[in-house]
């Protein structure tokens, strides 16, 4: 993070009130609204959510944390007299306003190129794959996992100081308005969009909600700037017209300018595709899963051909991309693989998953929890998540209320051994030699407990 001198909130910041401060200049080295990840030095957000941040303003300070930005003054009495003495105390009427307009402010001091990516999924493997590629030429940063909405945005903003060329943010919402609220805090000047499918319909109400909010991004971006967008998806392509900047469309499509054709998938040991693009073509090897992860791949390249990066330089960065979020297979004892895909699920990448795990020639089983916030989808969602996963796999579990309508539809899909549990810790399982385990659901279904079940097995 760049230094955030005391001095320059309260700048950035009129109307703030200063309720006390250590004497001297004091520079805060980190923003944070979670106590617990409070560092030496951090400014506290004390937000007020579902819980009240400032009933961990206490310990905040304790964790280390030397300024508090509040709507009002707690008492501090408990923290020792030298504690109090170097905490800098600012009172806001909105700290999620201030901590927003402290961003905005930041981002105006910065000259790095903002990277947006927004989609309904795909957003984070995209992220880390562009990332890495361009930092083949740039001193670049990239958003931490979940912090992509009104509150994580800014923080990461925060981040990104003088030494940063390329910061690559993560962008999400649940309604519309919420990503141009985002566009207008870190002002990109490129944008990359996945796809448009039914994540969060739910809170948005309609498909044409969650395309006119996806959108955004692209009203938001100047003249100057570039939409990389998946060509191969008619609602990105309908949407292209809102964009004021040119548009370098990726995909699988002849219609596309950056194209991924002959692709092989290699099971467990990735991906082998040819990569066309203006003026020439070369072939990629890449350890990314499944057939869906040329579209990450594709982004990146668009993005990085755009910023005269060799096309050498990227092949090679993507043969062993970072250590992703979704899909990544790790050995268990005695001789089954995981394959743990429980960062999110929605329809698309529960079928991304099934497709992967339908190659593999062993034992395939699949542990699937509910798709959630998919609104009046929900049971058809799942029901055609069965469908597949009875193609798919040997053994299914459905994990969650949600998740019964695909058990009883991949039983009437002709699969025998189907299996049901309202919750994951009722799995019960015992790996054989050459399984291949897909693990997956929603957040809030915490399959990722299976997972640390498993992989605390001694190998």
């Amino acid at each position: 993070m760049t230094a955030l001198p005391l001095r320059q909130i309260l700048e950035d910041l009129p109307g703030a009130i200063l309720e006390s401060a250590p004497e001297g200049e004091l520079t805060l080295t980190s923003v944070t609204n979670d106590s617990r990840t409070a560092r030496s030095g951090a400014l506290f957000v004390a937000l007020e959510a579902e819980r009240d941040g400032h009933d961990f303003i206490v310990h905040a300070i304790q964790q280390g944390a030397r300024g508090v930005l509040a709507r009002r003054k707690v008492e501090l009495s408990s923290l020792s007299n030298a504690q109090r003495a170097e905490t800098a105390y600012v009172r806001v009427d909105d700290p999620l306003t201030a901590l927003q307009r402290l961003a905005s402010a930041h981002r105006e001091r910065i000259d790095a190129g903002i990277i947006g990516v927004v989609g309904s999924v795909g957003k984070t493997t995209a992220k880390q794959t562009i990332a890495h590629v361009l930092a083949r030429r740039f001193r670049v940063y990239e958003s931490p996992a979940n912090f992509n909405s009104e509150i994580g945005l800014p923080i990461s903003l925060l981040e990104v100081g003088p030494d940063v060329d390329r910061a690559v943010l993560e962008m999400g919402a649940y309604r519309v308005g919420e990503i141009a609220t985002l566009c207008e805090i870190a002002r990109p000047s490129a944008a990359i969009l996945t796809t448009i499918g039914p994540t969060h319909l739910e809170s948005f109400g309609s498909m044409q909600a969650i395309e006119q909010a996806k959108g955004e991004i692209l009203d938001a971006l100047p003249e100057s700037g570039l939409a990389v967008l998946n060509g191969d998806d008619q609602r990105l392509r309908r949407m292209a017209v809102r964009a004021s900047c040119p548009v370098a469309w990726y995909g699988t499509g002849e219609h596309n300018v950056v194209r991924a054709v002959d692709i092989q998938s290699r099971g467990l040991a990735g991906t082998s595709f040819r990569l066309l693009y203006p003026g020439g073509e070369i072939a990629i090897d890449t350890s990314m899963i499944g057939r869906h992860s040329v579209y990450p791949c594709l982004a990146a390249a668009a993005l990085a051909l755009a910023e005269d990066i060799a096309v050498e330089e990227i092949a090679a960065a993507l043969v062993s991309p970072p250590d992703l979020a979704r899909l990544r297979p790790i050995p268990l004892a005695g001789g089954a693989t995981l394959l743990d895909d429980t960062y999110n699920a929605a329809p698309i990448s529960m079928n991304a998953a099934l497709d992967v795990l339908a190659e593999y020639s062993g034992r395939r089983i699949a542990i699937l929890g509910d798709m959630l916030e998919l609104g009046e989808i929900a049971e058809e969602a799942h029901r055609a998540a069965g469908r597949r996963a009875a193609s798919a796999a040997d053994i299914v579990w459905a994990v969650g209320i949600r998740a019964r309508a695909l058990g009883r539809e991949a039983r009437l899909a002709g699969l025998l051994d189907v299996r049901f549990a309202d919750d994951v810790t009722e799995v019960t399982i015992k790996p054989q030699p050459g399984d291949l385990i897909l693990v997956k659901g929603s957040r809030g279904q915490r399959m990722e407990r299976l997972v640390q079940r498993l992989t605390s097995i001694p190998r």
